[in-house]
C-alpha cells in the first residue's frame, strides 16, 4: 500500500455485494474502495466469474473444507490484486491522448493536488523533449487505490463440522474472515465496524502483517470505524495492548449514512468531528503510550514516536463544498462518498432494476427501517424486490426466509443452535409463542408486525451483484435489498465515474433540482425524528431510567444545535454561503425539540 493517495475521497463498503469488486473496477485509477468479506459464498462466485473473464485457472474451494471461508477470501483478494496489476500496467502503457484511461486517471484528480498541477504543466509544455520527460515522471508517480476490506466485528457466528460439532473459535465467521485477509498478498487496510469484539481484536497479533517490521512499515493496516471519541480511545487502546497500531479512525455519522445506522445518544457528527480535531494529538499520544508499554512487556521494539494515524469521515456528504469543509474545518484526511456511487455502474456492481428504483426515488421513499435482523435501524427505500419477496411468502402463509447463508444467526430463544430472527424457523416459533402469550390484542398485533418485518439481508445485499453479472441466484433467490442513505434522493440518473469524481471536486454539479439540506442539517433532522420515536416507544410507562436517557439525548441535541450556530456563523467558506438559511433552520429544529420536551414533561 502506498502512503500517498492521489485522492481525498474513498468509497466505503456498501452492502455485501455492491462494492464486492469495486477495487477491480476502479483501483487502477488510484481510487481506494472497501469490499465486504462477510459473505464467502458470494466471494467464491465472484472469484469464479473473474477467473473466467481474465483467463486464470479456477479450482472451487469446497464448503466442506473446514477452512473454506478463509481460503476463499484469501484467493479472491489475491486474484483481485493480480487483475488490478494487469489493468494498471495496461493503463500506464497508454499515451497521453484524449480518450485514454491514462488521461482519465489524471483528469479525475483534484485540482488542488500536486500531481494534477504537474499534469497541467505537462499539457502546457510545448517542447517535445521536456514533455516526454514530464510524462515519464507523471507515470512514475502513479499509484493504485487500495483494496480495502470490511468486517463487522459482531458478526462472528460459530461454525460446525460435518458431524455437527462446533469448530474452534478460529473458524468463527469474523475470525476466519480476518485470517483470510491476513494471509492474502494485498497490502492495504482492514476496516473493523460495529464495535469492540475482544476475541477478534486479540487475534490480530497472530499475524505479522499487522505488526510493524524492522523499518516500521505495516503491510496491513487497521482502520476502526467509530461514531464517537470515547469508543475510538477504548478500541485503539485495546489494540495497542496487543501490539497492534490503529492507522486510521473512520468517523461515521450515526444515522445519516447508508446501510445499518448505529445511532448515537444524540451526539451529532459536527461536534464529534470537532472533538477529534481538538484532541487529535492527545488521542494519538494516549494510544501510543499504551502501545509503548505493551511493547516493553513483550520485549519488542519500542518506537520513540507514534506511527502514522489518519482520520477520515463519512455519512451524507453530497457536494464539493461539504467535502472541502470536512477536509479543512476538521482536518480530515479522506472523505467517504458511498450512496451517490450506487448510481455509478463503473464503480459498483448493481442490477438495472435497482438502479432504476434509485434513480426514481424521492425523499419520502427513503426511510430508516427496522427490517435488519441485527436489531438496529437500517436505511432503505420503498419498493425493493426483497420487500416484495417477503410479502409473497407472508401471503402464502410461509413468512420468513429459508435462511440459506445464516450469517446473522444469533438468536437462541427457542433453539440451542443460534438461528436468525428473519428465518422461517424463528418466525414460526415466535408467532406460536406470541399467540399463546395472553397479550392484549393491540400489543399482540404490534409484536407480530415487528417479527414479520425482519428481512433476509445476508442474501438480499449480495444478490444485485450476481444478477448484474448473470450469475445464478438459485441459492439466494432473486430478492434484492439495497442500502442507500437519504442522499440518493438528490441524484436522479446514472453517472460515469468521471462525472461523479468531477462532482466531488467541484468541476461540475450533478445534483438534481430538489432542495437539498446541508449534510449536518439532514442528520440533525433525522436525529430529532429518531428522538420522537424514542419518546413514543418509551412513553408508557416512563420510568426514571428512561427519562434520564431521554434527557441526555435531548441535551446532546441541544448542544449540537448550539455548536452548529457558532460554526455556521464563524466558518467563512462556500459551504455556508447560505448561513442565514442554515441558522433559521437550526432555530426551527430547536423549537421542534422543545415541543417534544413539553410533550414528555406534561404527560
Amino acid at each position: 500500500m502506498n502512503n500517498t493517495n492521489p485522492h481525498t475521497f474513498h468509497i466505503p463498503v456498501m452492502g455485501l455485494g455492491y462494492t464486492i469488486d469495486s477495487p477491480i473496477k476502479i483501483s487502477h485509477f488510484g481510487i481506494s474502495s472497501v469490499l465486504s468479506i462477510g459473505d464467502d459464498l458470494l466471494i467464491e462466485k465472484i472469484r469464479k466469474h473473474y477467473s473466467n473473464e481474465y483467463g486464470f485457472e479456477y479450482t472451487e474451494i469446497d464448503i466442506k473444507d473446514e477452512n473454506h471461508r478463509a481460503d476463499r477470501i484469501t484467493s479472491y483478494l489475491n486474484l483481485s490484486k493480480k487483475i488490478i496489476e494487469i489493468k494498471f500496467n495496461d493503463l500506464k502503457s497508454q499515451t497521453f491522448e484524449e480518450g485514454t484511461d491514462l488521461t482519465k486517471y489524471f483528469e479525475m484528480l483534484s485540482p488542488d493536488s500536486i500531481l494534477f498541477s504537474s499534469y497541467k504543466q505537462m499539457i502546457e509544455e510545448e517542447k517535445s523533449e521536456i514533455k516526454e520527460t514530464l510524462q515519464k515522471e507523471l507515470k512514475d508517480k502513479m499509484i493504485c487505490g487500495d483494496i480495502d476490506v470490511n468486517i463487522m466485528s459482531k458478526v462472528d457466528n460459530p461454525t460446525f463440522a460435518k458431524d455437527k460439532t462446533q469448530l474452534p473459535i478460529e473458524y468463527n465467521d469474523a475470525m476466519a474472515a480476518l485470517r483470510g485477509y491476513a494471509l492474502s498478498d494485498v497490502e492495504s487496510n482492514i476496516v473493523i465496524s460495529a464495535g469492540l469484539n475482544p476475541r477478534l481484536f486479540a487475534y490480530f497479533e497472530s499475524f505479522p502483517d499487522f505488526l510493524p517490521n524492522a523499518e516500521g512499515v505495516i503491510k496491513k493496516k487497521v482502520i476502526l470505524k467509530v461514531s464517537d471519541y470515547r469508543s475510538a480511545l477504548i478500541q485503539g487502546k485495546f489494540l495497542a495492548k496487543k501490539g497492534v497500531w490503529t492507522s486510521e479512525f473512520r468517523i461515521e455519522s450515526g444515522l445519516n449514512c447508508g446501510g445499518h445506522a448505529f445511532a448515537t445518544q444524540g451526539d451529532l457528527l459536527g461536534p464529534i468531528l470537532d472533538k477529534f480535531n481538538e484532541n487529535r494529538e492527545e488521542l494519538i499520544q494516549e494510544i501510543f503510550s499504551t502501545y509503548q508499554e505493551s511493547q516493553k512487556e513483550r520485549n519488542k521494539f519500542v518506537p520513540e514516536t507514534p506511527y502514522e494515524m489518519k482520520f477520515s469521515a463519512q455519512g451524507g456528504v453530497g457536494n464539493c463544498e461539504e467535502h472541502q469543509m470536512l477536509l479543512n474545518a476538521f482536518n480530515i484526511d479522506s472523505v467517504g462518498w458511498g450512496t451517490p456511487f450506487l448510481l455509478v455502474p463503473e464503480a459498483v456492481s448493481i442490477d438495472t432494476s435497482t438502479i432504476k428504483l434509485l434513480e426514481e426515488c424521492n425523499e419520502e421513499d427513503l426511510y430508516t427501517s427496522a427490517i435488519s435482523p441485527l436489531g438496529v435501524p437500517f436505511n432503505t427505500v420503498k419498493g425493493t424486490t426483497i420487500e416484495k419477496t417477503m410479502q409473497e411468502l407472508l401471503d402464502k402463509n410461509r413468512p420468513g426466509s429459508s435462511c440459506p447463508k445464516k450469517f446473522l444467526s444469533f438468536n437462541t430463544e427457542f433453539t440451542e443452535k443460534p438461528i436468525c430472527i428473519a428465518s422461517r424457523q424463528y418466525v414460526h416459533l415466535k408467532i406460536q409463542s406470541l399467540d399463546s402469550s395472553g397479550l392484549p390484542e393491540k400489543e399482540l398485533e404490534k409484536q407480530k408486525r415487528e417479527v414479520l418485518e425482519k428481512t433476509c439481508l445476508c442474501s438480499g445485499l449480495g444478490t444485485s451483484a450476481l444478477i448484474d453479472k448473470e450469475i445464478s441466484t438459485k441459492v439466494e433467490g432473486d430478492g434484492i435489498a439495497v442500502c442507500p442513505g437519504p442522499n440518493i434522493a438528490y441524484f436522479s440518473r446514472t453517472f460515469s465515474l468521471k462525472e461523479m469524481v468531477d462532482h466531488i471536486y467541484g468541476k461540475i454539479n450533478i445534483l438534481n433540482n430538489k432542495k437539498r439540506p446541508h449534510m449536518f442539517m439532514k442528520e440533525l433532522n433525522m436525529y430529532i425524528e429518531h428522538f420522537k420515536k424514542e419518546v413514543a416507544t418509551n412513553f408508557d410507562p416512563l420510568n426514571k431510567k428512561q427519562m434520564n436517557k431521554l434527557k441526555e439525548f435531548k441535551s446532546n441535541l441541544e448542544e449540537g444545535i448550539s455548536y452548529y450556530k457558532t460554526l455556521f456563523s464563524n466558518w467563512k467558506t462556500n459551504a455556508f454561503e447560505n448561513s442565514k438559511d442554515l441558522l433559521e433552520e437550526l432555530n426551527k429544529q430547536s423549537l421542534l425539540l422543545k415541543a417534544i420536551e413539553i410533550e414528555v414533561a406534561t404527560a
